[in-house]
């Protein structure tokens, strides 16, 4: 597969002491009470320090949420750099998906406030940085840049989140809950798939007789 890996890389940005400590009480934070419900005088209550104490690490509530985003791809960077070295399209994809899924498992208290909340949206969409990655991860999930892959890979997305924390899956362990997404997210994409080459198989038989009725009338021309 082609890589079109941006220079910098989530992983290797480096956090003081200080700094993971926030960036864990707001991520806890921001999973209860959303992105607008977080101050940073609540962030500076949850672990015990004076609101300029979180102001001298970070000057804004932004900033936060940016470090936060930048922390969590980081999770999935070395899994992504992974797949996009593979030469088989299934197998990048299994190694991306999994890590994906064990991530989300991992986060499921907060997964969908961190995809849906609307500031994260917003930073996602003018990060120019995050909009790179996110190109590149669904490139490999999904593996084509048309309308019908665009919402294939927002419905994987949905699904992926909401799944790890929605009230009727609250009291399935980890382990069957990876299982079971892995399971499920696998035949969406089979399905997608299978649903492309159906589109391009019918598109085909379209052309096919439009190409035969255009050499018949030129025959009674003729």
């Amino acid at each position: 597969m082609v890589s079109t890996r941006a220079s910098r890389q989530f992983r290797s940005i480096t956090r003081s002491a200080a700094q993971t400590r926030i960036l864990d009480a707001a991520l806890k934070l921001i999973g209860d009470n959303g992105v607008g419900g977080t101050s940073l005088q609540m962030i500076a209550d949850e672990i015990g320090v004076t609101k300029a104490a979180v102001y001298h690490q970070f000057k804004t509530k932004e900033e936060i949420v940016i470090a936060l985003t930048e922390r969590e791809l980081g999770g999935l960077e070395e899994a992504l750099e992974a797949a996009e070295a593979e030469q088989s399209q299934p197998r990048a994809r299994e190694l991306l998906l999994d890590r994906v899924i064990d991530l989300a498992v991992e986060r499921r208290g907060v997964a969908a406030t961190l995809q849906f909340d609307p500031v994260i949206v917003r930073l996602l969409a003018e990060h120019q940085p995050f909009q790179q990655f996110i190109q590149r991860l669904y490139g490999v999930l999904i593996d084509e840049a048309g309308n019908d892959a665009r919402v294939s890979a927002a419905m994987l997305s949905g699904a992926v989140a909401v799944g790890v924390m929605h009230p009727l899956v609250a009291d399935i362990d980890d382990d069957t809950l990876r299982s079971q997404l892995l399971r499920l997210t696998r035949r969406f994409i089979e399905m997608s798939d299978g649903s492309r080459d159906f589109k391009g198989a019918a598109d085909t038989r379209t052309s096919t007789r439009r190409l035969s009725r255009a050499k018949r009338r030129g025959a009674r021309l003729a």
